[in-house]
């Protein structure tokens, strides 16, 4: 069995993180967001992999060359964005036809007993109830509990049973066939080929697809859920522990992720903060933030930000958004 993972989008709600790096390597509670679904989908069994890269995509390859020599990968490129069912279309020839496959989309963290879903011979969709599930695909189940209907981003949603990126599908050579038709047919919803409407083609030629529930989701599209995913899984266990150095001139107020390699000088660090590699801070405050790698920061009060790699930033401020490479001055030392 292979796992899928489209990781081509230009993830333009993350602007400007993304302009330099792809969204799947935001770090997140001292890894990237890719990093956390990797060790996830391993840890349940998986060793084959094909990435669907685009934007940046030569960091993906890089990422996963280095952190994971252990896994059998390929990559498929996407130079244009039509869609999740046109990126899984692209990847056909790496997956054959009566091998299962396992579809991650690569923005998306999540928590579930994958090796008990992977053992079902049944097709199976993630799927956690939302408030408003009109942002998503939607699962409308008949009363045995299979999935009658699946619709892309509904204007009226008859169900808040919303797929949450996360797909086991065994037909794997009627999923191709249907992929095939909808793109040869050129039959798109919201001007996108979604992979929705090929696993709606799947049950119309006879395949029951159920569904799975998905603890906890996290749909890392924007800076405000994943500074939320920075904050919930900085509170589980297993975290490395603070540098006993750090706390002779700071206070560290867990739960933080601080890397090895960062310096920290007379500073107030925490709780929720994630600090990446050779990162500088000094005689500042930082709480519920992501600071990348090699970023340095300076007389500062920062809450709710997300800090790029080899950003600057000295003076007083509250909430930031700030992407790799910027320097900003805002009334600190030397301004």
């Amino acid at each position: 069995m292979k796992a899928i993972i489209p990781v081509a989008g230009i993830g333009s709600r993350l602007k400007p993180h993304t302009t330099t790096q792809p969204k799947s390597l935001i770090p997140v509670a001292g890894k990237p967001i890719l990093g956390h679904i990797m060790d996830t989908l391993i840890e349940a069994g998986i060793s084959d992999f094909v990435f669907i890269i685009g934007h940046l995509g030569d960091k993906i390859e890089q990422y996963i060359s280095e952190h994971y020599t252990g896994v059998n990968s390929s990559f498929v490129i996407q130079t244009l964005g039509k869609g999740t069912g046109h990126a899984i279309w692209l990847a056909r020839n790496e997956v054959q036809d009566d091998e299962p496959v396992l579809i991650v989309l690569g923005d998306t963290i999540f928590e579930t007993d994958l090796r008990s879903v992977l053992a079902q011979q049944v097709s199976s969709l993630g799927v956690k109830k939302v408030e408003d599930p009109r942002q998503f695909g939607v699962a409308e189940l008949n009363e045995e509990g299979s999935i009658r209907r699946l619709v892309e981003k509904p204007a009226i949603p008859k169900s808040n049973l919303a797929l949450v990126g996360l797909y086991y599908i065994r037909e794997t050579a009627l999923l191709k066939e249907c992929l095939e038709y909808n793109i040869t047919n050129d039959i798109r919803t919201q001007n996108e080929f979604h992979l929705t409407d090929a696993l709606q083609c799947m049950m119309e030629k006879g395949v029951a697809l159920r569904t799975f529930a998905v603890e906890n989701w996290f749909d890392c599209g924007k800076k405000e859920i994943i500074l939320q995913t920075n904050r919930n899984l900085l509170r589980r266990e297993g975290l490395p522990d603070v540098p006993k150095e750090l706390f002779n001139s700071n206070i560290i107020i867990p739960p933080v992720y601080i890397s090895p390699s960062a310096k920290i000088v007379n500073s107030i660090i925490g709780p929720d903060v994630s600090i990446g590699e050779h990162a500088d801070i000094s005689r500042s405050v930082v709480k519920n933030s992501i600071i990348g790698q090699n970023a340095q920061i300076q007389t500062a009060i920062l809450e709710n930000s997300l800090i790029g790699s080899d950003a600057s930033l000295t003076g007083a401020v509250q909430s930031m958004n700030i992407g790799d490479g910027a320097e900003m001055n805002l009334g600190g030392e030397n301004a």
